[in-house]
């Protein structure tokens, strides 16, 4: 005897069901996507405004004649004069010069040193917290008072640098005033304050690492510096790039360290662009210069 099956209906668990369960989640996802657009749009328009406009404005005066009255500056038509000018002066290809190579230097020791303090605070179990706090402290100091504080130890009268190369019998020697020792301590100086932001950088993409990768390695018998070039560096790369990233951006913009300490003397040993372009700006009223320097 046949009997007749009927398909029952889909459920709410069945096939349509699930689509529909599966739909939800991307409208849901959609309509927050659109509600934190709403919400950071202002934001977002407000750094426009103070990011966007200024360079914009840069670049409208560095192909600008800008002639500088006791009313303020008037534009009297467009000119390459500016680049002209920059490109031509020995003091613009010096900043240049010295802006790449301190940019290198000091991110290169940065980095080196950091990567080894993260190291270091990574294997400690007691007191990380307290090395990280101590470690924090040149970090959050406001880099004209850091430059400040180096500028007393520097000094040639009762900077405590001055006593120590006496000390060491290497006399008294003027340390902003001669290039070479000038460079060298901002370098310092810049080392000083920002190796621990690369430390912590580094520190936090060491704590992400899996442990089982190490777990493996030690039960294969592998050593310490197998283990960091084999498994340790490579997994670390994009963090260490993120931080030279960082470190490439401000290093390259430096300003403050050499205007308080040097005043990007002696001479020009230590102009950098930015401390060039304020010269040029606001020293010399050559606005078209100075903004095409920016």
């Amino acid at each position: 005897m046949a009997t007749s099956v009927t398909a029952a209906p889909p459920t709410r668990g069945g096939p349509a069901g699930a689509s529909e369960v599966v739909g939800r989640p991307d409208a849901h996802r959609k309509r927050m996507a659109r509600l934190g657009w709403m919400f950071t749009s202002p934001a977002l328009l407000f750094i426009g405004l103070v990011t966007l406009f200024p360079i914009g404005f840069s670049v409208l005066l560095s192909f600008e004649n800008v002639n500088v009255t006791a009313n303020g500056f008037s534009l009297n038509g467009l000119t390459t004069a500016n680049y002209s000018l920059v490109l031509s002066n020995s003091t613009w290809h010096y900043a240049i010069a010295f802006t790449l190579l301190y940019t290198l230097v000091t991110v290169l020791v940065e980095v080196l040193l950091g990567t080894l303090i993260a190291l270091v605070l990574e294997r400690m179990v007691r007191g990380r917290g307290w090395m990280m706090a101590l470690l924090l402290i040149p970090w959050s100091l406001v880099t004209v008072i850091s430059a400040q504080l180096w500028y007393y130890i520097y000094d040639p009268t009762y900077g405590i640098a001055d006593g120590i190369l006496h000390a060491l019998g290497l006399g008294n020697p003027v340390i902003l005033g001669s290039n070479t020792s000038a460079i060298i301590a901002l370098m310092i100086a810049d080392i000083w304050k920002t190796t621990p932001f690369v430390a912590i950088i580094v520190l936090a993409g060491l704590v992400m690492l899996p442990q089982e990768i190490y777990e493996a390695a030690e039960v294969d018998g592998a050593t310490g510096w197998t283990t960091f070039w084999r498994i340790t560096f490579p997994l670390l790369r994009p963090t260490i790039a993120l931080a030279v990233l960082f470190r490439v951006l401000q290093a390259f913009g430096l300003f403050d360290l050499p205007f308080v300490l040097t005043q990007g003397g002696p001479g020009t040993a230590t102009t950098s662009l930015a401390v060039l372009g304020y010269n040029a700006i606001f020293r010399d009223y050559k606005y078209g210069a100075g903004a095409a320097v920016a």
